[in-house]
């Protein structure tokens, strides 16, 4: 039996690795079900990231990846335009998965809940993957050919 009925979590995908599946997996290691925030490419823009795929490439990326790695799981992807979007809405939320760079997240999107009027989240926190020369493994890195998505050195 799972320890949550309702989990969420956000990111953009672009090129998803293995931080990504790990993240993934936490989520769906401990809920029933999983919404996913996948940030729009307006929204990522706003960050500073510029996404080699569009929005419904990623969208699709994800779906498939989570479909051939975590088959039969529940789960929802809306469109991110905020750091937040569904997790703050949804009253059934009981937490949020974050990575060790988002953890702060959790006590912004637990403000924003109360003022809402909605229950604080428990703030999960996934361990960053490292790639095998102890760095982070990241999309930017895959992009320069420093490592694969396994976190192999090229």
């Amino acid at each position: 039996m799972t320890r949550f009925k309702l989990v969420a979590l956000g990111g953009t995908f672009d090129m998803v690795h293995r931080g990504h599946l790990e993240l993934l997996k936490g989520a769906f290691s401990i809920s029933s079900k999983v919404i996913i925030g996948l940030t729009s490419d307006e929204f990522a823009r706003k960050k500073g990231k510029t996404p080699e795929h569009n929005y419904s490439q990623r969208l699709k990326s994800l779906e498939d990846t989570i479909k051939e790695n975590f088959p039969n799981s529940l789960y929802e992807i809306s469109k991110l335009e905020n750091d937040f979007g569904p997790a703050v809405l949804e009253k059934e939320v009981e937490a949020l998965v974050v990575s060790d760079e988002t953890a702060h997240k959790g006590e912004e999107l637990n403000r924003l809940r109360v003022q809402k009027n909605s229950p604080p989240v428990e703030v999960i926190v996934i361990p960053l993957t490292l790639a095998k020369d102890g760095t982070r493994i990241s999309t930017t890195r895959i992009k320069k050919f420093e490592i694969d998505s396994d976190g192999n050195i090229l």
